[in-house]
């Protein structure tokens, strides 16, 4: 028997020559997702229509739909209801419901006051360098903020971004960054955050941080060492945080729509 309809126009578009083992709608989303990571279509651009990228790709509009679900369900487009599918753009709220997960034990959780302490540049040891995927000692600029929740110090980050895929960043830019970092690195770099890999550990705040978050040298912390990767799984930003749990928690709401 041969190749469906749909696998027979997409290879006669020259879309794919995905194996014949992967699913067809797979082949489109990868086609799609290398059109986001390119800048076909920028942050908070429509998308085409289904109709329009079924014909785009000479395949039915239920594959091409396939495809942008599991696009959506990653977070990497939204559905809006009457005006179309547009590419997700990094804002307060994505920073907050999608990358930030500290909150108060009791209450809503709350956007945190960032306050940048140190930036600056330096060479890459070796646990950077393994996170991101670059020479032990290549340059990265290095960057300490203090992040207050309702007026409370709660969290100090620790940011190594390498140098190469931020040129020219400093530290005015990064201090007075309009939105929330993320949104920085994808407005000012094209460089958008997809995904986050993320371990968690205890362990004991040392004389500085302590006093940073204003609580006796040697308390508990949380560690949270995070990993951000742009398309194509491409570490982009390592990032320890410290945080001091005594009346805060980690919260991950796994699956939650």
């Amino acid at each position: 028997m041969g190749p469906s309809s749909d696998a027979r126009a997409l290879h006669d578009a020259d879309v794919a020559a995905a194996p014949r083992s992967t699913p067809l709608y797979k082949e489109v989303k990868r086609r799609l997702m290398e059109a986001l990571s390119i800048g076909e279509w920028r942050p908070g651009d429509a998308i085409p229509s289904e109709p329009r990228l079924a014909t785009r790709y000479g395949i039915s509009i239920g594959t091409v739909r396939k495809a942008i679900d599991e696009l959506a369900a990653e977070n990497l487009l939204v559905r809006q209801q009457g005006r179309g599918t547009f590419v997700a753009s990094h804002n307060r709220d994505r920073m907050l419901f999608y990358f930030f997960h500290v909150v108060p034990e009791t209450g809503p959780k709350a956007y945190p006051e960032v306050e940048m302490l140190a930036f600056g540049r330096g060479r890459a040891d070796a646990l950077q360098a393994g996170r991101l995927g670059i020479a032990i000692g290549a340059p990265v600029f290095l960057i300490r903020n203090r992040l207050s929740l309702r007026g409370d110090p709660i969290i100090v980050d620790d940011i190594a971004l390498p140098c190469g895929r931020f040129p020219n960043l400093n530290g005015k830019q990064f201090r007075e960054r309009p939105s929330t970092i993320y949104n920085l690195y994808q407005e000012s770099f094209g460089i958008s955050v997809v995904r986050t890999s993320e371990r968690l550990r205890a362990t004991l705040g040392d004389g500085e941080t302590t006093a940073l978050l204003g609580i006796a040298s040697g308390a508990p912390l949380l560690q949270i060492r995070r990993v951000a990767y742009t398309y194509h799984d491409e570490p982009v930003e390592y990032r320890v945080s410290l945080v001091n749990t005594a009346r805060h928690e980690y919260w991950a709401d796994i699956g939650a729509v």
